[in-house]
């Protein structure tokens, strides 16, 4: 594709223990703020902004980031992606990530928030070394409508296609189409209204850990939906069917720091956002 509305590149190194810019690009409606350092790790967290406010019609962004070996990142966003209504042409955000051997990223945006009448489509190609680790999130929830239906947006689509030493691995598909599929049925949302997804590479997956989180995961007495499914390769997903945002974050949050606790020994920095 060309004439992107943004394009934000982002290499990575490791330099004395310090995760540190080789190169910083950005153009259009994507931005990054100054690289921010939460502890003494040295794994380095940057967030992205999109001056905009929000996707409209016919939008098209491009991400692409590249850890080299041993070098340690967390990326998120400033606030929720808002997508409102396309009536011509759909929004459309491609990333393509990089990981060398050793590295690490945590990739960790906002929720999702489709408004009435919003066309979505968001691909994410990540190509990982043996070694490396990987960890993300996303949050899908409805937006605002004028006569309160819950799902007024058109169509959503999220493609998640990770490869392992250039081996497709893992592939996800979310393909939500209010128009055509009843959300309330069996397989679709089953009476909820958001669907959070967390996706998890590494080598140190253990049974125990999985056990652990599950046992976590189904202790709450909040209305929620969880399932937990093993990768072909170390590695697994969560996903989660709630009502409030909340409810989502809060149970990511938690298994975040009992993934970084158990395999770096460290909890996760507060990612705050006001």
């Amino acid at each position: 594709m060309k004439d992107w509305t943004g394009v934000l590149r982002l290499d990575l190194e490791e330099r004395q223990g310090k995760t540190v810019a080789k190169n910083v690009y950005f153009q259009g409606a994507l931005k990054v703020m100054r690289p921010i350092y939460h502890d003494e790790s040295g794994q380095v967290c940057y967030y992205i902004l999109n001056p905009g406010g929000g996707y409209l019609d016919g939008d098209r962004y491009h991400l692409q980031i590249s850890l080299e070996k041993q070098a340690r990142l967390t990326l998120t966003t400033q606030s929720a992606t808002k997508v409102y209504r396309t009536p011509h042409t759909l929004a459309y955000q491609e990333t393509e990530i990089f990981l060398k051997a050793g590295s690490y990223l945590e990739y960790i945006p906002d929720p999702l928030i489709a408004y009435q009448h919003a066309r979505y489509k968001q691909k994410n190609i990540i190509h990982m070394e043996k070694g490396a680790t990987f960890l993300y999130s996303d949050i899908i929830t409805p937006g605002w409508s004028p006569n309160g239906e819950r799902f007024s947006y058109n169509w959503i689509q999220l493609i998640n296609e990770i490869y392992l030493d250039d081996e497709l691995v893992a592939y996800d598909h979310i393909n939500l189409n209010p128009a055509t599929q009843n959300m309330a049925a069996l397989g679709f949302m089953e009476g909820f209204s958001h669907l959070g997804s967390m996706m998890v590479v590494g080598e140190q997956t253990s049974p125990n850990l999985l056990d652990r989180l599950y046992d976590v995961l189904n202790s709450s007495t909040h209305a929620y939906d969880v399932g937990i499914s093993l990768l072909p390769v170390k590695g697994f997903t969560i996903r989660v069917l709630a009502n409030p945002t909340q409810t989502i974050e809060r149970l990511f949050t938690i298994c975040h720091h009992m993934i970084s606790e158990e395999w770096f020994k460290i909890s996760p920095s507060f990612l705050r956002k006001y």
